[in-house]
């Protein structure tokens, strides 16, 4: 299986290139500069400037681009339109690192955790774009994508354990009554969802047991 983890020098995209490598797989960086990863395989170059033929090779691709600027967030949605584009009729799956904000938090599938009152006005913004990039994504049945969204709590120094639970699209608990992840944990499931594929064309989401 070969995998390419575009945007591979974020503090998640590392997590993945690295929990992919101990596994034995064949991992390739996508970074737009110096390749900061573990990876010694990697493709220098903008996802924008990105073309089919870079990713034709591929069995997965796994975004985990993000964006947290007033004048960048747009991107989420373009940047995901892009990579569509790109592996658009083809075997290719598109993993996307996703947000918690889209979650529901009712059974009736109105009302989202960035709804909530406490929800802090600071991750709005980013919540909000990364919601309208999952309403387009699920637009795309050309595409073998997958939306895999943590816990509320998503750590980036938190410590790896090895557990975690699949959910749906609620805001899932762990049996301490928390919604709660590390950066380490949640790339064991992308990298555990690249290998089985088990969720086509659906948002699921990820906890710590």
């Amino acid at each position: 299986m070969k995998i390419a983890v575009i945007c591979a020098n974020g503090k998640e995209g590392r997590q993945i290139v690295k929990e992919g490598l101990e596994r034995g797989l064949n991992i390739t960086a996508v970074v737009r500069g110096e390749n900061r990863s573990v990876a010694t395989q990697a493709i220098q170059k903008d996802l924008f400037d990105l073309t089919a033929s870079d990713l034709k090779e591929f069995d997965v691709v796994i975004d985990a681009f993000g964006a947290w600027t007033p004048e960048t967030l747009p991107l989420h949605s373009t940047s995901l339109k892009h990579l569509c584009d790109l592996v658009s009729g083809k075997n290719t799956r598109l993993l996307v690192v996703g947000g918690a904000g889209s979650l529901y938090i009712n059974s009736e599938h109105t009302a989202q955790v960035m709804d909530a009152p406490d929800f802090p006005d600071v991750f709005k913004p980013v919540a909000i774009n990364m919601g309208k990039a999952l309403t387009y994504l699920r637009t795309r049945t050309d595409v073998r994508w997958t939306y895999i969204s943590p816990a509320g709590n998503f750590q980036a120094d938190g410590v790896k354990t090895g557990k975690y639970m699949w959910g749906g699209e609620e805001l899932l608990l762990n049996s301490n009554g928390e919604s709660v992840i590390s950066y380490a944990d949640y790339a064991s499931a992308m990298i555990d969802e690249a290998v089985n594929g088990n969720h086509i064309r659906q948002r699921i989401s990820v906890v710590s047991e």
